[in-house]
């Protein structure tokens, strides 16, 4: 019965893909998207004769690396010239091999003592690579041992040299996602699963005829992984004085220009490094990651992201999209020398209700209501490549059948649990409808509801929640006697099934369907003993093994479409003291406090987010990572707190008490923790002055971050 219904999924998976891909076909401008295959395809030919393979042998360094004054190389060419012939943006220089950083040192893998060295073995890599190639074994590239580093690389410069043998898609996890939507399990390199993804499209009949180019151009239309663009706001000066420079040159630009050129950072570490020796912000390491990171989204930005130039709180002076030029540092502008190429729209420029937020920053995310306000845009429906907690929820419960979400209280645990529970039980991965659900919360909550009600007179529903309790026992999970009430009033011990055996009765009858048990707090019952001979039938190999039950006698097994996700707080107690035996047998996917959620958000005087981080880096310093603060303790009726009111209550009734039971009421260690000028340790309590909420956010941005630019 199982066999049958596992080739019934397939089938319809492959019907499904085939429907997919006529519908994206039908509205495919290919008119539109053959200038764009044309270009690339000059482009592509340009390179070949610049850079021709028999010049690899004896190509000198100076024509192959970035950083150098001259862009007319073959690093420059691959990234940033041939764009339109398939990307390989993102990430760090590194990405290269070999590059010269801004600080003038070349860089290059550490097993080499110098760059010559570096540069003579990385160059044979190459020239052994094309050679391969040209032989008609480009599968070969994923095997020479100095490329391994660099796999984007390899596959852009194969489809450049050629691009008949191998698709422009040089992101491994970009070629990973197509091949699951076709469903076919991705090789583990780059080239062979590029290989594969080519012969996977060839396989269909409707695409026959687009070159290796246009089927690059067409997965991203039919199965785009980045989908939902990115919304920022970008204020082009003090008070928009560079606007007209801006939509005159078709950028924005941005300060901070002693850091110099971003493209030659090997990596947003060593950018952040120098960006901390120009930008010091009075030694507050939380202010210093917040600017930096806010100048590092000009790197991060991709074409079709879309920006909103303000000037102040509540004007804007246009909306634009990212195009091809990406970031692209100015010399010849007097300052403001970051820039960012954007096409401009001036048409939804006006006023809108002030955004406080927005006057203590540079560069900040937009949330998505206020994005469709400005836009004037419909919800767009998510792409389940931004939910990648659900993503790593699948693929664990594929290999285990059972994962544990871990991490400080306040993290989200049992929000991701139940989301990812609803959708993995509405089909997953696989079906558009149950990744739509993703992306609308009300849609999400009714489909939980119709999920845990009992359907077709079946005793369980396909979601089920419990939570685990000191006093929760292998009688309420599996199966034990039970007082019940008689026909003449009197008490009897009957036996009677548990949660979890009625759940697997009833999935093992309907194998097409899958079956969640979210178990929260996992870590406050007895697991071993609740979960008795469990132990063993929930291992994945031992699905629909059969025991015999000690108290029934009952014959009993775990079918292998029922999975369970649990959830525990590390600050009660740590998974390393769970028992051995119960550790094996499931995935722990770890969920830590985010501060990007407090992006933007401010209490009075207090940048949230870095508070929230600077708070955890000396919470890890001192206690471990697992006593870290969450993110929801600044949400109030599933908004964030914006007021220094709401956030001294916060923290009076709630931080506070939570810091004096870490520190065991040690006022000292807690002034030490917050500040002297917030805790006065000889009267044990809050000092007088921060008594006043906004007096309180303004000390506590003193140490952690202050919400001005």
């Amino acid at each position: 019965m199982i066999d049958r219904s596992i080739r019934r999924s397939l089938t319809m998976l492959d019907r499904a893909r085939r429907d997919s891909v006529r519908a994206a076909l039908n509205s495919w401008d290919r008119a539109a998207v053959k200038a764009t295959v044309d270009e690339a395809d000059v482009l592509q030919q340009e390179f070949v004769e610049r850079f021709p393979i028999s010049e690899w042998r004896t190509m000198p360094l100076s024509e192959y690396a970035l950083g150098q004054s001259n862009q007319d190389t073959v690093s420059w060419w691959v990234e940033y010239k041939t764009k339109p012939a398939g990307s390989m943006k993102g990430g760090s220089a590194y990405k290269h091999l070999i590059f010269r950083s801004a600080d003038g040192r070349w860089r290059f893998p550490t097993e080499y003592e110098d760059v010559d060295q570096a540069w003579a073995a990385v160059r044979t890599g190459f020239v052994e690579m094309l050679d391969a190639a040209d032989h008609g074994r480009i599968e070969d590239a994923d095997d020479i041992k100095v490329l391994t580093s660099a796999p984007a690389l390899r596959a852009k410069l194969l489809y450049l040299y050629f691009p008949d043998l191998i698709p422009p898609v040089a992101s491994k996890t970009h070629i990973d996602h197509f091949l699951r939507a076709l469903t076919k399990d991705p090789e583990p390199t780059v080239v062979r699963a590029n290989r594969q993804l080519l012969a996977a499209l060839r396989d269909i009949p409707e695409l026959q005829g687009l070159t290796t180019q246009g089927l690059g151009q067409f997965v991203y239309h039919w199965n785009n992984p980045t989908t939902s663009h990115r919304v920022v706001k970008i204020a082009p000066g003090e008070l928009g004085r560079y606007w007209r420079d801006c939509l005159s040159g078709g950028y924005i630009c941005v300060g901070w220009d002693e850091v110099g050129d971003l493209s030659h950072y090997g990596s947003k570490e060593e950018f952040r490094e120098s960006f901390r020796s120009f930008y010091p912000y009075n030694g507050v390491e939380q202010q210093v990651s917040r600017k930096a990171n806010e100048l590092w989204t000009l790197m991060e930005l991709q074409p079709g992201d879309q920006v909103i130039a303000n000037r102040g709180t509540k004007d804007i002076l246009g909306v634009g999209t990212v195009n091809e030029v990406g970031y692209k540092w100015r010399p010849d502008r007097a300052e403001y020398r970051h820039t960012l190429g954007i096409d401009w729209d001036t048409s939804k420029a006006g006023e809108i209700p002030p955004v406080k937020a927005w006057a203590t920053t540079t560069i900040s995310k937009v949330a998505p209501a206020l994005a469709r306000q400005i836009l004037g845009t419909p919800a767009e429906p998510r792409s389940i490549a931004d939910d990648p907690q659900c993503l790593e929820i699948e693929a664990a419960l594929k290999r285990r059948g059972q994962t544990v979400l871990y991490g400080p209280p306040g993290t989200g645990k049992t929000y991701v649990a139940r989301r990812a529970a609803v959708w993995l039980a509405a089909g997953g991965q696989a079906n558009s409808q149950a990744n739509a659900l993703l992306s609308d919360e009300a849609a999400l909550r009714a489909r939980e509801q119709q999920l845990m009600e009992p359907k077709d007179g079946r005793q369980c529903a396909q979601v089920t929640r419990v939570t685990f309790h000191p006093s929760y026992a292998y009688e309420d999970f599996i199966e034990g006697f039970r007082p019940q009430q008689s026909t003449d009033g009197t008490l009897q011990l009957k036996l009677t099934d548990g949660i979890f055996k009625k759940v697997c009765r009833t999935a093992d009858a309907d194998p097409a369907n899958t079956y969640i048990v979210v178990i929260d707090e996992l870590n406050r019952g007895n697991v071993p003993k609740i979960l008795g001979e469990l132990i063993t039938l929930i291992e994945k190999d031992k699905r629909g093994m059969t025991v015999q039950l000690s108290q029934s006698g009952d014959k009993f097994s775990v079918p292998p479409n029922v999975f369970l996700i649990c959830t525990m707080n590390t600050a009660d107690r740590s998974i390393h003291l769970l028992d051995t035996a119960l550790r094996r047998r499931f995935q722990f996917i770890e969920v830590l406090p985010d501060s990007n959620l407090l992006e933007g958000r401010t209490a009075g005087a207090l940048a949230l987010d870095t508070f929230l981080d600077g708070l955890n880096d000396e919470i890890s310093r001192k206690f471990g990572r697992d006593k870290q603060i969450g993110h929801s303790l600044f949400y109030q009726d599933d908004e964030v707190i914006d007021s220094p009111e709401e956030f001294a209550a916060v923290f009076r009734y709630e931080l506070l008490p939570l810091l004096q039971e870490y520190l065991y009421d040690d006022y000292a260690a807690l002034a030490d923790l917050l500040g002297e000028d917030v805790i006065d340790s000889s009267s044990l309590r809050i000092s007088d002055a921060a008594e006043d909420p906004a007096e309180l956010c303004r000390r506590l941005a003193g140490k952690f971050g202050s919400a001005s630019a």
